[in-house]
């Protein structure tokens, strides 16, 4: 744990490598070690974040509506950790929600800077599951298109339905 702006994440990336995933701060300093606390207590709101999260910071709000927070990730993306396209580096509290199958695809490949939830917008945890389920079994007959095809669908969705984070 750190209290600086900048801060890494445990996550799981391909084959369950952990990973550490930097990011700018947008909750306050040990925020990730209560998150399962939070999750009992709380849910999950529309989308798959956590539903009232007291642990994110005004400034994180605003940092997180622009993905001034993801800004450090690209350190991942040349580090080679991350891929541009692709299901998003999980925590193990995250991604113990997930059907055992999906796990197992999701950790054949590389996590992605940009998730495919932007492409299909889901609400529930089940449609998420059901939207990277659709991307990875699309990536794995055709890598190259199914990147392109989902980058573009996430573009129009922020640029033209402000497909945005809360």
């Amino acid at each position: 744990p750190s209290y600086g702006p900048i801060f890494k994440m445990r996550r799981h990336g391909k084959n369950g490598k952990v990973i550490y995933v930097y990011k700018m701060r947008t909750m306050h300093a040990y925020s990730e070690y209560i998150q399962q606390y939070v999750y009992e207590k709380n849910k999950l709101a529309e989308g798959g974040k956590l539903k009232d999260d007291f642990r994110v910071s005004t400034l994180g709000r605003l940092f997180r509506k622009y993905w001034i927070d993801e800004l450090p990730m690209i350190y991942n993306l040349l580090r080679g950790d991350l891929k541009i396209v692709g299901v998003r580096p999980l925590s193990s509290h995250y991604l113990s929600l997930y059907d055992e199958d999906l796990r197992e695809l999701r950790l054949r490949h590389k996590p992605g800077l940009i998730p495919p939830f932007y492409a299909d917008l889901p609400k529930t945890i089940e449609e998420i599951q059901a939207s990277e389920r659709r991307y990875l079994e699309s990536y794995e007959k055709n890598p190259i298109l199914t990147d392109l095809k989902y980058m573009f669908r996430v573009g129009y969705n922020i640029l033209f339905r402000h497909a945005r984070s809360k």
